[in-house]
């Protein structure tokens, strides 16, 4: 997490109806890696790190180019600014509380975000295979918002905005501590990267920070632009909580051994959408009183002999939908694949039909 320095005056009265358009940009490509993943079932932690480059590529472009189209810098109104936030939780004014989660899409420049980015890939992806990805979005959140609180209690009168996911990354190194530190990960540490146990990584790196900080405090070096604070506070937030948030997760606490990749991740996506699929008693033709006859019974017949197979229902039910018509508006039947498991809808309307 970076502080930065500008004129922090300007609130949501001052934009432009230009200003909104980035805005919605911005959030559009921030959360636009997420559905995809969660439509397809990637990698959270990889979405992040796309939503994370793709947000510095406009603040890049909007930083760059300087002129009234490009003029808008959304630092000022996404970026943690302790004063004004302490300010409007005393008057109950909501309305800057949310630069708690948006100032960690943010950041100074783009050193400050692959530094964050190689943490969240390089940590974050093992730590959602050992957690699953709803797990792993509530440690991050918790990494952010503990570094953010930190930060904010820790300067309550600094009118310095500060930015990045710096407390997020930390948060993800505390909670991998607190779960599975035996783990060995592939990591950029003392000038050599190799695999590195879990806790030596979180040890050296935490470690640089409290000493970092402990500098500041003596006199031994600057203030800097570095927020250590919210580093610390994302680490220990996530840590303190981890453990009962990993309850239940797909690995178990403190198991030994390295977290499932390759084809044991594809076989547990498989597993979860052969658990979605529904059941093949009844369907739309009979319950309308037009019950399929000639060759689209007989696969209909067959698809419920042999559809208890992702691979196997999807053949079936792509050949039945070449032979039959929607019950309702007579329209065309489609076959339709949702996260994994393919069904049948009306290609005018799926309130007319979707099955199974």
């Amino acid at each position: 997490m970076a502080s930065v320095g500008f004129d922090n005056d300007v609130t949501w009265s001052y934009l432009e109806p230009t200003d909104y358009v980035w805005i919605a940009i911005l959030l559009a490509i921030a959360v636009g890696p997420f559905i995809t993943a969660f439509r397809n079932e990637t990698s959270i932690a990889l979405a992040m790190v796309l939503s994370l480059l793709l947000v510095m590529f406009v603040q890049f472009a909007l930083s760059t180019f300087d002129s009234e189209l490009f003029g808008f810098d959304p630092i000022h109104l996404f970026s943690v600014i302790p004063v004004i936030i302490s300010d409007s939780s005393a008057a109950g004014d909501p309305s800057h509380f949310h630069r708690i989660f948006t100032a960690a899409w943010l950041h100074a420049d783009w050193i400050h975000v692959l530094g964050n980015v190689l943490v969240i890939a390089l940590a974050g992806v093992p730590l959602e295979q050992r957690l699953g990805a709803r797990r792993w979005v509530a440690v991050y959140v918790l990494g952010l918002v503990g570094g953010n609180l930190a930060w904010i209690a820790s300067h309550p009168d600094s009118g310095v905005p500060a930015i990045g996911a710096s407390g997020a990354a930390f948060g993800i190194l505390g909670a991998y501590m607190a779960c599975w530190p035996e783990d060995k990960i592939e990591f950029p540490l003392l000038f050599m990267i190799r695999a590195w146990p879990v806790w030596l990584i979180a040890f050296v790196r935490l470690g640089l920070e409290v000493f970092q900080m402990y500098s500041i405090q003596s006199g031994t070096a600057g203030e800097g632009n570095i927020a250590h604070m919210a580093h610390v506070g994302g680490f220990f937030l996530a840590y303190a909580l981890a453990r009962p948030i990993a309850k239940g997760a797909p690995s178990a606490l403190d198991e030994s051994g390295q977290p499932a990749t390759g084809a044991s991740r594809a076989e547990a996506i498989r597993s979860r959408a052969t658990a979605r699929m529904r059941g093949l008693v009844g369907d739309p033709w009979a319950e309308a009183g037009e019950p399929l006859q000639g060759h689209a019974a007989r696969i209909l017949s067959r698809l419920r002999e042999e559809g208890d197979e992702l691979e196997t229902r999807r053949a079936w039910l792509e050949e039945l939908a070449e032979h039959t018509i929607c019950p309702i508006c007579k329209g065309e039947v489609l076959p339709i694949v949702d996260r994994g498991v393919c069904e049948l809808r009306c290609g005018v309307s799926a309130r007319h039909m979707r099955w199974p």
